[in-house]
């Protein structure tokens, strides 16, 4: 398979196969993540559709964030699900990295347990919860979450730390 950056000088100088290779090789995880944060299979197909269609335009007018193409467009999915929320005048949900309750048969302690998580990771911060989702939801490293989020990897371990302290502890004061 090509590196990355030859498929972007090939997107950049409109080849259609590339756009194509580019949609399928991305494209996934940016649903999966948008699905995490929005709940909605249509809603994350659309957003993830106006992410491709950003993209091209922003490489079409020489616009790239010095970073890989797969954190660029992760950071253009975060932007995009902020927007979409900030549009329907809603608070940006927490990023639902568990199972949602259609999608795998719940016990009801399992029920309970996730519904706990979801609560307490409502308690972090936007960038905790980013990285908590990014790490753990979607398997990422640090070296690709700091350059999705544009921070340094040092950052990013330090948000993980305190997003699992904080975690850990008000699952703790919560249970039962």
């Amino acid at each position: 398979m090509q590196s990355d950056t030859i498929l972007l000088r090939r997107v950049i100088e409109n080849d259609p196969q590339a756009l194509s290779e580019l949609y399928d090789k991305f494209a996934p995880a940016i649903y999966a993540y948008i699905y995490r944060r929005v709940g909605e299979q249509r809603l994350a197909e659309d957003l993830t559709g106006d992410v491709f269609v950003n993209a091209l335009g922003a490489l079409r007018k020489g616009q790239f964030a010095n970073t890989s193409l797969q954190a660029w467009l992760y950071r253009l999915a975060h932007n995009r699900v902020v927007d979409y929320y900030r549009r329907s005048k809603m608070d940006v949900p927490l990023e639902e990295w568990v199972p949602a309750p259609d999608d795998v048969p719940l016990t009801a302690d399992r029920h309970r347990w996730q519904t706990k998580l979801r609560e307490a990771l409502h308690h972090l911060t936007d960038d905790q919860q980013q990285v908590i989702v990014l790490r753990f939801g979607e398997g990422q490293n640090a070296a690709d979450v700091a350059s999705a989020l544009g921070k340094t990897e040092e950052s990013i371990r330090a948000l993980q730390h305190r997003a699992l302290v904080a975690l850990r502890r008000w699952l703790n004061e919560e249970a039962p």
